[in-house]
């Protein structure tokens, strides 16, 4: 392997005089310089960039760590990417699969000193798994889970959204509403929030929430959902709206209810979570809860660069606000 001993000596300058030409530190006279590429390029030198990192303590790198890089997370990853990018440091996704195991060894120290920070989505670490994780290097997480207090923290106002799209089709008229992508038994994450914003509307509207409505949907894909409608109405079980937890959900609804000949919003009415930015062009256009993007992407980025500048004050946990997009899926 050439060494930059190798590259002074065929230059005919020190080792301090090449880093100078090759760091850009000190300014170096155009002679020397040119000498100093010459031998580089004629040695095939290649410069350590990890060992020059480590050196300087920082790796001009944020993670970004996610469940997947679809729907909601590809959105986040979207407007976070410039921020992080506009700092001056590249941006690295890795993806967990909701994994609880996944998202430790992404938090293991030899995976942390690879970045100067992180913002990890949580979706399987439970509080007290995250007390164990080292805080050496700034984390950020995002995520709907209970977290520790050592951390930053951002998550939506997911009670309030599910509350607000189930208020919506009440007010609009339905009354048996489906939790679609919803759960009874979970008790903490999303499908948990998601189900008690949909029982909380029920009581501010007087009405009796029936629990045997709420209807999971495995991973929360488009497939598993319309699975789920689809034996909804082969069952000839009752229901004139769906709140959907995510809009990937309402699509999958959408498909079956289109299939058996059910007119939304005529028959069925139906509200989304994340508005997608493809959920306007699904006919009829999905109505759907914006869950503030541009908000949480810069939440966290801002939290993140406060902690990477040596930042030790107190730790914050945000939750953005959410508000309603109306579109075709439910009635005027």
């Amino acid at each position: 392997m050439v060494t930059m001993s190798d590259v002074a000596r065929e230059a005919g300058v020190s080792m301090m005089t090449v880093s100078n030409v090759l760091t850009g530190k000190k300014r170096v006279g155009d002679p020397t310089r040119d000498r100093v590429l010459a031998a580089v390029e004629s040695l095939g030198y290649e410069v350590n960039l990890t060992a020059r990192h480590l050196r300087a303590g920082r790796t001009d790198t944020v993670a970004l760590i996610v469940p997947s890089f679809h729907d909601y997370f590809g959105e986040v990853a979207d407007r976070i990417a410039p921020l992080v990018e506009a700092g001056g440091r590249h941006l690295v996704v890795e993806r967990t699969s909701a994994d609880a195991r996944s998202e430790m060894e992404s938090l293991s120290m030899p995976r942390l000193r690879m970045y100067d920070g992180v913002l990890l989505s949580v979706a399987g670490l439970l509080s007290d798994e995250l007390d164990r994780v080292p805080t050496s290097t700034p984390i950020v997480l995002l995520g709907e889970r209970e977290v520790p207090q050592q951390f930053d923290h951002v998550r939506l106002a997911n009670v309030e959204g599910a509350r607000l799209a189930t208020a919506h089709l009440l007010e609009r008229g339905a009354r048996r509403v489906l939790a679609l992508g919803a759960s009874v038994e979970a008790s903490v994450g999303m499908e948990s929030d998601r189900h008690a914003g949909w029982a909380e509307a029920h009581r501010a509207a007087g009405l009796v929430a029936d629990e045997r409505l709420v209807t999971p949907v495995p991973d929360f894909t488009s497939e598993a959902a319309y699975d789920a409608v689809t034996r909804l109405l082969d069952d000839g079980t009752p229901f004139d709206g769906v709140f959907a937890v995510n809009d990937t959900v309402a699509f999958g609804a959408v498909a079956a209810l289109a299939e058996r000949g059910v007119q939304v919003p005529d028959d069925v009415q139906l509200v989304g979570f994340d508005n997608l930015g493809v959920s306007r062009f699904v006919p009829p256009g999905i109505t759907s809860v914006d869950p503030g993007y541009d908000v949480v992407a810069a939440t966290a980025v801002r939290l993140l660069e406060q902690r990477m500048a040596g930042g030790d004050g107190p730790h914050e946990h945000v939750t953005v606000p959410v508000h309603l997009v109306e579109r075709g899926s439910t009635r005027a």
